[in-house]
């Protein structure tokens, strides 16, 4: 399968002397086609056909969506592929007829007529591009891949698929494409997925899927792009319930940010955990220590706080005296107890049972009414739903209830949370959820972050949370339940897709099983699929790192790197540590000698003795997230906040420090794991300390 310059064609026109000229045509033909697109757009006039200013501005935002998402990315390759069919998609194949030439890009763009030019890569037409094959050619005749350089198309690679004489190969196209320099942030796939991607990329809306998926397997691209494929297939559902991707940290989330947009999507919202259980007036100021965190993430605390919530419910001991008019009407204190007791048993949110017991009682009077001869109709309810009596006694039955403010109590008060935590946390849980010192208020209390999940737990006990259409969970595995079940509260009339590494859980409370994951966050029928083909990081350092997976992860199938790489693991064992600072500077020195970004990722507590040695050695750095320029190429990236993260060559430094920055070794050795796959074509492993002894 060779890569074609301009006097070789393979082509269905073999009569074509410049078959790359011709590509290189219509590339500019689809090119100006777009523009003209966007120029159809942009002299769009909504003066006369706007009922008012509101309308007018909600039309105009919508038209200027429309023109960011037709924007010509010059350096993207706006097709990437094509295919010929041997006859029209959905022709009967036993009639014969002509086939059908499609260029497959990351968006549709059609002619003056409305022809297309270039199909869409999540249209049903471009689907065999990912899967067809030679055991299963889908009636392709001619898969061809493109190659691009700097925007500028330099070359094409064609697959006969319906030629039984042509043998099957590995795309060099396709290699070079997904081992390009990694410089900026993350960049779409669109042009590199694989069938096994595909199929998840594809799966319909009303289902969840989970994906397990090694470093380098393609997970979050994965995810992202099936997002894009979503808001095609569904739009007008996901276009009035929403879209949300949910990272690890504003780093991970600054380096996607591109992927979607670049797809032409521009409407996904993003955050973090934290970002979705942010409460106006709560500020993160508190941290816990690891065993405090692990049972405030305990999915047991959900329970703590259901019967702290209702525990505010009072049943009555005394009869309710309404007066309508010049009459009174009696409701004995044992039908109000039955109607409580009625909507207790229906455990539904605590707000609206409160909002629905006001028109209970006044059905009741309502009845009384009746019997007595009265004709009351539904304002008559209302307006006795609405007195003070019935507001007075209400008020004293199921009293409101301040998320916040129930869960200061909880954390300040012994005899309060022993109540509700009996038979389901012991007394040294108890005491290790117990604020040493209390806080008098709301807003002097000093949270920590897993304090507002709490507050959001017991928010969405009182009133229900918002659910969107689909929500994309990526790092899924350093998540407590509780955290969980936060997710699962966005999503609970949508779908999830749930990616993860279960080697890569780094947190003290990370997922044990994906199966007892998804129970937490509600989707427990979700479709658990494995990705175990690396495409990312070198055979040579994958395999290096997965000696430690039976100490983090034992079961857990390693990846199998589709890229052999040799020489791109480098291990420099230093001999005394004062040297061991000016050996990293001059491993970074050449690692930049070549092309493409470089990371240099240490334990956190070594952070600021590298970053001074890199200020001394006039070697410009990056933090996680920034965008790389042709100055400066190099990321001094802290251990915690690699997960996610990838580069051309990476340096570490020291990975026994890694390790020990851990609370525990397992932990760490999980830390040092996502460390070592953080790199695309190169590693080198400086260290003075012996290594762990996992890796040796």
């Amino acid at each position: 399968m060779p890569a074609h310059a301009p006097d070789t064609d393979t082509d269905t026109a073999p009569h074509d002397p410049d078959p790359l000229a011709r590509e290189r045509a219509h590339l500019a033909a689809s090119r100006s086609a777009l523009r003209a697109m966007r120029e159809d757009v942009e002299s769009l006039d909504i003066r006369d056909v706007t009922a008012n200013w509101v309308n007018a501005i909600v039309l105009q935002a919508q038209i200027d969506d429309r023109i960011k998402a037709l924007a010509d990315l010059t350096h993207t390759p706006l097709f990437f592929g094509r295919l010929n069919y041997l006859h029209a998609p959905g022709a009967d194949l036993a009639e014969g007829g002509d086939g059908e030439q499609f260029y497959i890009g990351r968006r549709h763009v059609h002619d003056a007529g409305g022809d297309p030019m270039v199909i869409d890569w999540r249209a049903p037409v471009s689907q065999p591009f990912y899967r067809a094959s030679k055991a299963d050619p889908q009636d392709v005749a001619l898969r061809r891949r493109f190659g691009y350089t700097g925007g500028e198309l330099t070359a094409y690679e064609d697959e006969h698929l319906s030629d039984p004489s042509e043998a099957a190969a590995v795309s060099k196209l396709l290699q070079q494409e997904i081992e390009r320099p990694r410089v900026g942030p993350m960049r779409d796939i669109v042009a590199t997925i694989q069938p096994e991607q595909d199929e998840i990329v594809r799966s319909g809306l009303s289902g969840s899927v989970c994906v397990q998926g090694g470093p380098g397997t393609g997970k979050t691209a994965v995810g992202l792009h099936r997002v894009a494929y979503l808001l095609y297939a569904h739009r007008d559902r996901l276009a009035r319930t929403g879209t949300l991707v949910i990272g690890p940290n504003r780093s991970f989330l600054h380096y996607i940010e591109q992927v979607l947009p670049a797809l032409g999507e521009l409407e996904v919202q993003q955050a973090t955990v934290d970002d979705l259980v942010a409460r106006e007036g709560l500020e993160v100021r508190g941290s816990d220590t690891a065993e405090t965190a692990v049972v405030k993430g305990d999915a047991r605390m959900a329970e703590v706080l259901r019967r702290a919530v209702r525990s505010h419910v009072t049943l009555p001991t005394e009869a309710l005296m309404v007066v309508r008019g010049s009459r009174r009407w009696r409701v004995p204190a044992y039908e109000l107890e039955e109607l409580v007791t009625q909507l207790l048993d229906r455990d539904i949110r605590y707000g609206a049972a409160r909002e629905a017991l006001p028109q209970r009682i006044a059905h009741s009077v309502l009845v009384r009414m009746e019997q007595a001869g009265e004709a009351p109709d539904d304002r008559v309810q209302d307006a006795v739903a609405r007195s003070a009596a019935v507001k007075a006694a209400v008020k004293e039955m199921w009293p409101p209830v301040d998320p916040a403010k129930l869960v200061l109590r909880l954390l300040s008060d012994p005899d309060f949370l022993a109540l509700h935590a009996a038979d389901v946390l012991t007394a040294d849980e108890q005491k290790l959820l117990l604020w040493t010192k209390p806080f008098r208020s709301v807003k002097s209390a000093k949270w920590s972050a897993a304090d507002l999940v709490l507050v959001d737990e017991a928010a969405d006990l009182v009133e229900r949370t918002h659910s969107l259409g689909h929500v994309v969970l990526d790092e899924a595995q350093d998540l407590s339940p509780m955290q969980y079940r936060a997710v699962g509260r966005r999503c609970t009339t949508g779908s999830a897709t749930v990616l993860g590494d279960l080697a890569q859980g780094t947190t003290p409370w990370a997922t044990r099983s994906w199966d007892e994951a998804l129970t937490h966050l509600g989707k427990p029928q979700a479709v658990v699929e494995e990705l175990t083909a690396g495409f990312r990081v070198p055979r040579e350092v994958i395999a290096y790192a997965s000696r430690l997976l039976p100490s983090i992860s034992p079961g857990l199938a390693p990846v199998s790197s589709v890229r052999e790489t040799p020489g791109s693991l480098r291990i420099e064992p230093i001999a005394q540590t004062a040297d061991l600072t000016a050996a990293v500077i001059a491993a970074c020195r050449e690692a930049l000698t070549h092309e493409g970004s470089v990371g240099l990722i240490a334990a956190d507590a070594r952070i600021p003795t590298l970053a001074e040695a890199l200020r001394a050695a006039d070697l410009p750095y990056l933090a996680p997230g920034e965008e790389t320029t042709a100055e400066a190429r190099l990321t001094l990236v802290p251990a915690s906040l690699a997960k996610g993260l990838e580069y051309d060559y990476v340096v570490l430094d020291e990975p026994a420090a890694v390790v020990d920055g851990e609370p525990d070794e397992r932990t760490g050795l999980r830390r040092l794991y996502v460390c070592l796959t953080r790199a695309v074509s190169g590693l080198t492993l400086v260290h003075a300390a012996a290594l762990p002894a996992a890796l040796t």
